[in-house]
C-alpha cells in the first residue's frame, strides 16, 4: 500500500512541474522571441515482488521528469516597420555582448534600438555583434554611425538599412552611402544545451556545440535578416490550454490516489488498535 502513496505522490511532484511550465508558457505567450517548453516524463524503478513462469512479478513506485525541453521552432514574424526591429528567417541567434561584463550571449529576441553612441543594442543595454568596419574583418559592437566613410567623410548619419545579409548601409547627410559593418549569426549543433538566463537571453554557447564562428546571415544554412520585423514567440495557446487540462485532470487523479492510499492505511491502524 506503500507503493501506491509513494506512486501518488511522486506523480503530484511532477505535474506540480508540469503546470509550472505550462504556466510560464502561457505567461509568455507575447514575449518576442520566446520558446516553449514541454515537460517529458520516465517511470521509476520498479520494485520486483518475485518471478513466475511468465517472467518478474514488477510494480512500479512512480514517475519522474526525464527532461524540460526548449521547442526552437521559429515563431511567427510581426512587421512593425522600425528598422532597428530585426528578425531571422531561419536558423541562428543573434550574439550580444553585456559591455560592463563582456560576457557574451545569444537570443531570437531583435527588439533592438540604436542608442545615444549609435551602438545597436537590446532593450537591457547589450551590445549586438557582428563587423565593425567596412572591409568586414573585424569583430566586435555593431555601431552606426560615420566612422570608417569613404574620403573620411565627417557628415552626420541621415539613416541607414540592414539587408537580409545582415550588413549595414549607412547614408550620411551629404549623399554618400556606404557598408558600416554587418551583423553576424550564430547556430548550434544542440541547442537545447543553452541555458535560459532571463531578458530573452541564452548562456552555455560552448555546451551547445557552436556551429564554427559567428557567420554571415542569409548563407552557409543561416537564417535571413529581416529589418522591421519581430520574431513572436512560438506558444501555440490552444495546445498549452488543453494540456493545462488534461495536467489538471492528472493531478487531481493522483491526489485520489494519495487519499485513498492514507484512508487505507488509517483502517489498518484502527484494526490493530482495535
Amino acid at each position: 500500500m506503500l507503493l501506491s502513496f509513494n506512486s501518488g505522490v511522486s506523480a503530484l511532484e511532477q505535474f506540480q512541474q508540469e503546470l509550472d511550465v505550462i504556466s510560464n508558457n502561457i505567461a509568455n505567450v507575447n514575449t518576442v522571441g520566446f520558446k516553449s517548453a514541454q515537460v517529458s516524463f520516465a517511470d521509476t524503478l520498479s520494485e520486483t515482488l518475485g518471478t513466475n513462469s511468465a517472467g518478474s512479478e514488477q510494480v512500479g513506485t512512480g514517475v519522474t521528469t526525464s527532461g524540460i525541453a526548449n521547442d526552437f521552432t521559429a515563431g511567427s514574424l510581426s512587421a512593425t516597420g522600425v528598422q532597428s526591429d530585426l528578425a531571422i528567417n531561419g536558423n541562428g541567434f543573434f550574439v550580444v555582448k553585456d559591455p560592463s561584463s563582456g560576457n557574451t550571449f545569444v537570443t531570437q529576441d531583435g527588439e533592438f534600438t540604436v542608442d545615444p553612441n549609435g551602438y545597436l543594442v537590446t532593450t537591457n543595454g547589450m551590445r549586438v555583434q557582428g563587423y565593425t568596419d567596412a572591409g568586414l574583418t573585424t569583430q566586435g559592437d555593431v555601431q552606426i554611425n560615420n566612422t570608417g566613410a569613404p574620403n573620411n567623410d565627417t557628415s552626420v548619419v541621415q539613416g541607414y538599412t540592414i539587408g537580409i545579409d545582415g550588413k549595414v548601409s549607412v547614408l550620411l547627410a551629404d549623399g554618400t552611402s556606404f557598408t558600416r559593418g554587418q551583423i553576424l549569426l550564430q547556430n548550434f549543433t544542440d541547442p537545447q544545451q543553452l541555458v535560459k538566463v532571463g531578458d530573452n537571453l541564452y548562456s552555455g554557447q560552448s555546451l551547445a556545440g557552436e556551429l564554427s564562428a559567428p557567420g554571415a546571415p542569409n548563407a552557409n544554412g543561416l537564417g535571413a535578416v529581416q529589418s522591421g520585423y519581430l520574431e513572436m514567440s512560438n506558444v501555440d495557446l490552444a495546445s498549452q490550454l488543453t494540456s493545462l487540462i488534461t495536467t489538471q485532470r492528472a493531478y487531481e487523479a493522483n491526489s485520489k490516489v494519495v487519499t485513498t492510499s492514507d484512508n487505507i492505511l488509517q483502517t489498518l491502524i484502527n484494526l490493530k488498535q482495535g
